[in-house]
């Protein structure tokens, strides 16, 4: 397997007190606090999953129960934007797809299970992200409300499975298996060198802009050019 190159950029991200160095370190942090969240640009380009919550209707948070999840919002969720956070999202949109076709999958409605603990690799990060679109949640989740809309108890780990993670619709028992094959998407040559220099103490800005623009890159290639890819992304049903 070979590496891609993806020639490192400037990061689209600028500081407050880097655009104004005469301000103070006050009046910078004011102006950073006030001004937009900056994010890759690529972001607004992942295509929306779109779900109905009859809880989210019922108490009126969303008029008509239809909440729409945008990438950013499982970015927001982890912390960060890396091949994990991607590859989570596409799982999900790819169960829902296969699960809900012609129709609006149901947020509420569907049980996520791992086949890793929740504490190895990966794994816990991947149900944040699925449980955060489908609503299901382990023992902390919501209990119910006059014995319906329960999200406690629909995700679950280390179970026998032969894909990573499973999504079951609850109304009709029809299952999905997924798997993420990161490898099907080389990384960007000279990552490792990049993020030794933007650990590095001390790291310049450009070392960290540097890294930070190709890893960003690499999920852009993932979550764009490869979202339908099925060597990235397996469903078995």
């Amino acid at each position: 397997m070979h590496d891609t190159l993806i020639t490192p950029a400037l990061s689209p991200f600028t500081s407050a007190t880097d655009l104004a160095p005469g301000r103070s370190r006050a009046e910078g942090e004011a102006a950073e606090a006030a001004r937009p969240m900056a994010t890759p640009a690529f972001f607004d380009d992942v295509p929306a999953i779109v779900m109905y919550d009859a809880l989210a209707e019922t108490l009126g948070a969303v008029a008509d129960g239809v909440i729409e999840y945008r990438y950013l919002d499982a970015v927001k969720l982890a912390g960060h934007s890396c091949p994990t956070v991607a590859g989570a999202w596409l799982m999900t949109r790819a169960a829902l797809a296969r699960l809900y076709p012609g129709e609006m999958p149901r947020r509420g409605e569907l049980q996520v299970e791992m086949r890793e603990p929740q504490d190895a690799g990966v794994t816990g990060v991947i149900a944040s992200v699925a449980g955060l679109i489908t609503g299901a949640a382990g023992p902390g989740g919501f209990h119910g409300l006059g014995g319906q809309h329960a999200r406690r108890g629909l995700l679950a780990f280390d179970r026998p499975l032969r894909g990573q993670m499973r999504i079951t619709r609850l109304d009709t028992r029809q299952s999905v298996e997924l798997s993420h094959h990161g490898e099907a998407v080389p990384r960007p040559l000279g990552l490792g060198q990049l993020i030794q220099a933007a650990l590095a103490p001390g790291a310049s800005r450009t070392a960290r802009q540097a890294f930070a623009s190709a890893w960003q890159g690499w999920v852009r290639t993932l979550l764009i050019d490869h979202a339908n890819d099925p060597a990235l992304i397996i469903v078995e049903q």
